[in-house]
């Protein structure tokens, strides 16, 4: 599985609200982790968006490719650097309703235009059809970079107080999710 590089990391699942200069395009990316019950190694990967092409449904495509064993149930984990928006809740939702073997849990670093009823209203749905959504925290954080960060070269940074900036940066939109959902 190829892998994020830090600084990619570091930039994409910022989540400050506003940004220093220079500034630079937040893009969605979406790190999944697929663990099947019977213990075996879960698989990996990370998808952003294409022009044609959210990184979610490339996702469900990638995910459908696999011709997973229906019989089996299956924890799917996605850490995304964006809430995915109103349309691609309703792909998530018709794809989880179809392939009930799949729990499938989001957590997002941060919500696309939250603001917006459409994409207020997709985030109600995901979470009022069993996929519940989360703003990341520090335990998501720090899995994504364990699992999805390649380490191997010198970082120009302290990874672990960027994950704690994350953690604190978190708690406000954590609160804005809240009042979404009720």
């Amino acid at each position: 599985m190829a892998l994020l590089t830090a600084e990619t990391f570091r930039l994409q699942f910022n989540n400050k609200r506003r940004l220093r200069r220079p500034y630079y395009p937040r893009k969605a990316l979406l790190c999944y982790q697929l663990t099947p019950q019977n213990g075996s190694t879960p698989t990996r990967g990370y998808f952003e968006n294409k022009k044609k092409c959210h990184a979610e449904i490339c996702f469900i495509n990638e995910i459908k490719s696999m011709g997973l064993d229906e019989t089996q149930c299956y924890q799917v984990t996605c850490y995304l650097t964006w809430s995915p928006c109103s349309s691609c809740a309703w792909e998530l939702v018709d794809f989880i309703k179809a392939h009930d073997h799949l729990n499938l849990r989001i957590f997002a670093s941060r919500l696309y235009y939250h603001w917006c009823k459409p994409q207020q209203d997709g985030l109600r749905l995901l979470c009022g059809s069993q996929v519940p959504v989360e703003v990341m925290g520090f335990p998501e954080f720090a899995d994504c970079w364990e699992n999805f960060v390649d380490h191997e070269k010198p970082l120009s940074f302290n990874p672990y107080k960027m994950l704690e900036e994350l953690d604190k940066n978190s708690r406000a939109i954590k609160r804005r999710l809240d009042r979404i959902k009720s």
